[in-house]
């Protein structure tokens, strides 16, 4: 590894509406390593890497790139200095094919000029994106709207952005969250790869296995401020959670349930046929109450579009999906499904979960407006309604929220996700379906979550866990389905066999 600072962060402070999000924070990553970076939600990883992006100007402190002083007017100032960040949250256009959005985000340098039509320069591109692609192990089709792809194909569309864009120091935001086993590890072996040719990888993540075997250092962050930066073959995984969470997190042993009465049944689930595929193409399961059901599974083989089918969102299909007692699920309006204490937790924090412009507090009443009890659209009882999500907020850790008036949207990601499971588990649920529980959150916030699923699953709901986490399934679920080209293509009860599930999720008949 060369000595040389591909990249360093010094003194850094930087405040949103009188919160310090960062205090005099420090960070250093040279050419040739991978260099990871810990740190609770909330504690400042993420905007100290939104001032490297070029998103963010720092109130204080200073930016070197190869150990000279600069200052950044915005991303393309950044992309200047080829510094590219894959954000947790995404930045592509729905509307828009995956060319169009790398288009977008290719800056004009002379490497990147393509002459000719919209037309031809789409079709350059695109074989070029193939050959990306293929480099790296990503199954992507340059022509296909955006808005079609699942959450993890979605995030290899961000990389291949950033890459193509000729960055040389990549910052990639919880680049994993969503991938499986063996799709972690053929990333994180790319981009190690990539580093050893010379450039930087910032890592920005909450799997200790990921900095353990591919970072060269490891940057623990909490509070806002830099706590340490060491080896991490030099520490244990505890010791690096202690640093993270400033205190040691128990392992949860799995305690199975105890099944009960169907409670859903899903028989021949199809979605219409299109060019000759089914994105869900004869989908047989069972829920009962008193157990936790976990979906495994390689991103794009129909998970996004079963959850959308199961929580309500519109998602045309055939077959039967009975609630048990009700009848088929997807007649049931709104208010029908709050009376049914159904709740759910969609992958996609900020588009489906939340309204971003309504405020914290009316976020988490949204769901009870129709039952009456803060009153109607029109006439809130806003004291009951403050006092409760205030409560709500308490109990589950939200943090970041310095008023309940403030907007949603300024929430980070992992206490959105809190919110949102605050307002569904606020009445006690008999039907919880969740999508991605835990992605992007910090280890304690993981453990919170997956105690709020199993206190559901002990208390006599019947709740079903769709992940592309395979630990997070491993952990959590009394039986496994694996979903596989639109269908359950085989189940296993615990204790499963990780390396049968990890085969029957990338075996094609």
């Amino acid at each position: 590894m060369s000595t040389l600072n591909a990249i360093q962060l010094t003194g850094v402070s930087k405040s949103f509406d009188g919160f310090m999000a960062l205090a005099q924070a420090d960070f250093t990553a040279k050419w040739g390593e991978v260099h990871a970076l810990l740190g609770e939600n909330g504690a400042g990883k993420s905007s100290l890497m939104n001032i490297a992006a070029g998103l963010y100007a720092p109130e204080s402190g200073s930016l070197f790139i190869d150990d000279n002083p600069v200052r950044l007017s915005g991303p393309r100032d950044a992309s200047r200095y080829r510094i590219g960040m894959v954000h947790q949250h995404f930045k592509l256009v729905k509307p828009f094919s995956v060319a169009e959005n790398i288009l977008l985000g290719l800056p004009e340098q002379p490497g990147n000029a393509v002459r000719g039509s919209h037309r031809q320069r789409l079709r350059a591109l695109e074989a070029r994106i193939g050959e990306k692609a293929a480099e790296l192990g990503f199954a992507i089709d340059p022509c296909q709207a955006t808005e079609s792809l699942s959450v993890a194909e979605q995030q290899r569309v961000e990389i291949l952005k950033v890459l193509l864009a000729g960055a040389r120091i990549l910052i990639l935001d919880e680049p994993t969250a969503v991938l499986t086993d063996q799709e972690a590890e053929r990333l994180l072996e790319t981009v190690r790869s990539f580093a050893r040719q010379g450039a930087a990888v910032i890592l920005v993540t909450h799997k200790m296995s990921d900095v353990k075997r591919f970072a060269d250092r490891v940057t623990v962050m909490r509070g806002g401020r830099t706590i340490q930066t060491l080896d991490p073959q030099s520490v244990s995984i505890a010791e690096l959670v202690r640093l993270t969470v400033g205190e040691s997190a128990t392992t949860h042993a799995h305690q199975p349930g105890t099944p009960g009465e169907e409670r859903l049944r899903v028989r021949g689930l199809r979605s219409p046929e299109v060019g000759g595929h089914r994105v869900l193409n004869g989908i047989d399961l069972s829920l009962r109450a008193g157990e936790i059901y976990g979906i495994a599974g390689v991103g794009g083989n129909g998970q996004s579009e079963l959850a959308n089918a199961l929580m309500g969102l519109p998602e045309p299909t055939e077959g039967d999906i009975e609630l048990i007692g009700f009848g088929d699920l997807r007649r049931a309006s709104s208010e029908q499904r709050r009376a049914l204490r159904i709740a759910c937790i969609p992958a996609d924090r900020y588009g489906t979960a939340l309204a971003g412009e309504l405020s914290v507090a009316e976020n988490f009443g949204v769901g009870q407006i129709h039952g009456g009890r803060y009153g109607s659209f029109f006439r809130l009882r806003r004291k009951r309604l403050e006092e409760d999500a205030a409560a709500a907020i308490a109990g589950f850790d939200v943090q970041g929220v310095r008023s309940l008036k403030q907007k949603a949207a300024l929430l980070s990601g992992g206490n959105a996700q809190k919110l949102v499971i605050a307002r569904e588990f606020s009445r006690e649920p008999q039907l919880v379906l969740v999508h991605s529980p835990s992605r992007g959150l910090d280890v304690r916030a993981t453990a919170a979550v997956h105690g709020r699923l199993r206190t559901a699953r002990d208390a006599g709901a019947a709740v079903l866990v769709i992940s592309e986490d395979l630990d997070e399934v491993l952990a959590l679920a009394d039986r496994i389905g694996v979903m596989n080209a639109g269908r359950i293509v085989a189940e296993f009860p615990h204790p499963a066999d990780r390396q049968a599930i990890g085969k029957a999720m990338v075996t094609h008949e």
